[in-house]
């Protein structure tokens, strides 16, 4: 009887201590996660493992703040040649003055670093939601994910691109420390406090379609993902489905 492979991972950070940390957390046999970690402390050498005809990886980890390369630059080079091969950022950078570079870009997930061991516990499960995923924040529609907010653990907008405001109605400044229900009509609030927020609050991400309330009181259907962040906090990103105009009036 063959036996499953374990998870080839290629992480990428110029911190050559932390990559060893992250080997053998990932590594070690009480994570649950069967996987062989292959680390590179630059991103160049990494592109060529990722393109090389000897190696295949499962997932990619790579930090933001690189000398060489920023993360994103070296995720769009992984773009280039492979469009669905998981990359989650692993990276000290403030989530909302990367968000809407990362969920434009195409990076599957995001973790910030933090201090103690925790993260790399966050780091396994991130992993391992990474490899189930499509390979990016996409929800498997055609449907670009391109306007961005970010929740503090009050559930209030903490940062909101104008994009992501446009969508309801408003400027990007009216929805700071504005609760996010009040972009949704009554009965999808319910629903998203019954089966999103529980799901991203253990750790998960959650993607899909809901219903979005404008501010002249207009819904329409909206694409959506929603994922953890540090402290509580939550990043969305959405975008409008043309539903042939049928908005409802609330």
């Amino acid at each position: 009887m063959e036996t499953e492979e374990p998870l080839a991972i290629l992480h990428v950070d110029d911190d050559g201590a932390l990559g060893d940390l992250v080997e053998l957390y990932l590594e070690r046999e009480k994570s649950g996660l069967d996987c062989t970690v292959t680390t590179e402390t630059n991103p160049e050498t990494a592109l060529s493992l990722i393109r090389s005809s000897e190696t295949d990886f499962d997932c990619v980890v790579s930090d933001y703040d690189m000398p060489e390369m920023n993360g994103i630059d070296f995720l769009e080079a992984v773009r280039e040649t492979h469009q669905e091969l998981p990359v989650l950022l692993f990276s000290g950078e403030e989530t909302g003055d990367v968000a809407a570079e990362i969920i434009q870009a195409g990076v599957t997930d995001y973790l910030k670093k933090s201090v103690g061991t925790d993260q790399y516990t966050s780091l396994i499960r991130r992993v391992e939601h990474a490899v189930d995923s499509d390979g990016s924040f996409e929800t498997g529609s055609e449907v670009k994910l391109s306007g961005v907010g970010v929740i503090g653990s009050d559930e209030r907008f903490e940062r909101v691109d104008e994009t992501y405001a446009s969508y309801y109605g408003y400027e990007s400044e009216e929805l700071v420390g504005e609760h996010w229900s009040e972009l949704h009509p009554s009965n999808e609030v319910q629903h998203i406090r019954t089966h999103v927020i529980p799901v991203v609050r253990s750790g998960g991400k959650w993607t899909g379609q809901s219903k979005g309330l404008r501010a002249d009181e207009t819904t329409f259907t909206e694409s959506k993902m929603v994922t953890a962040l540090d402290g509580g906090r939550m990043l969305i990103a959405v975008d409008e489905i043309d539903d042939s105009g049928l908005a409802e009036q609330e």
